[in-house]
């Protein structure tokens, strides 16, 4: 589904991505791992179109999409969860998800939004409360529920638990795998290593902008190398 083949980002004169290559697979979860300032969050917005990357290649369903803009590629049905979440803090719960419909022109809007309060019920019970006024695990998935509500192929999730308690980032990630089952496919940047590599298909590890490691899942557990640097000395 999509295909990044050789990325370099730069901020100014700055390099941030060192020739960035990966793939996600049509209805799977990948993780992107790795500490802070390793180049996740940059990889994510030249996929996004928030950035452009001066040589390489993204690639979406078979066509070459680098240097679209944004709102080209949530048409296409790429979404992008943002790190900090952005949600619309002075607009209700409400007009926060009817924005993410904003470019459809369907008529199952209200039926799908309707959904997403089923699926997130706390969101309908604050309907009408500013978005800003809610807790960050609330917030968090009124930003998850907005980017649902694209109808996104693809649903690119930017550390969703970062800050959250436990309890709340134990919904978050039933909520990757409510997803997952949904059919839609998920790029996940998380800085809970165990819990995405729990939840995930595969996994890319990054370090100063470049790839170093990849494979199943299940395998980076249990390497010695992600357990050292990520999971602490034991992976269970």
């Amino acid at each position: 589904m999509l295909k990044v083949t050789g990325i370099e980002t730069f901020y100014g004169k700055i390099q941030a991505l060192k020739g960035v290559s990966l793939e996600v697979e049509q209805g799977k979860v990948v993780t992107l791992l790795g500490a802070n300032g390793a180049g996740k969050t940059t990889t994510m917005k030249t996929i996004a179109g928030l950035l452009k990357p001066k040589t390489g290649t993204v690639e979406f369903l078979g066509e070459n999409i680098t240097g679209m803009r944004p709102d080209q590629l949530l048409r296409k049905g790429i979404a992008l969860v943002p790190e900090g979440r952005a949600i619309l803090s002075t607009m209700t719960v409400l007009e926060n998800l009817e924005m993410g419909a904003y470019h459809r022109n369907d008529h199952d809007i209200k039926k799908d939004i309707e959904q997403v309060m089923e699926q997130f019920p706390i969101l309908k019970e604050r309907s009408e409360q500013l978005g800003g006024t809610l807790s960050g695990g609330q917030q968090q998935m009124l930003a998850i529920a907005r980017a649902l509500l694209s109808k996104p192929k693809l649903l690119l999730l930017d550390e969703p638990s970062m800050g959250l308690a436990p309890l709340i980032v134990a919904d978050v990630f039933r909520m990757i795998r409510e997803i997952k089952s949904s059919g839609t496919t998920v790029l996940l940047v998380e800085q809970n290593a165990k819990q995405a590599l729990k939840v995930a298909d595969y996994g890319y590890v990054m370090e100063t902008g470049k790839i170093i490691i990849n494979g199943e899942a299940k395998d980076l557990l249990e390497d010695p190398r992600i357990v050292e640097a990520y999971l602490g000395k034991k992976s269970s």
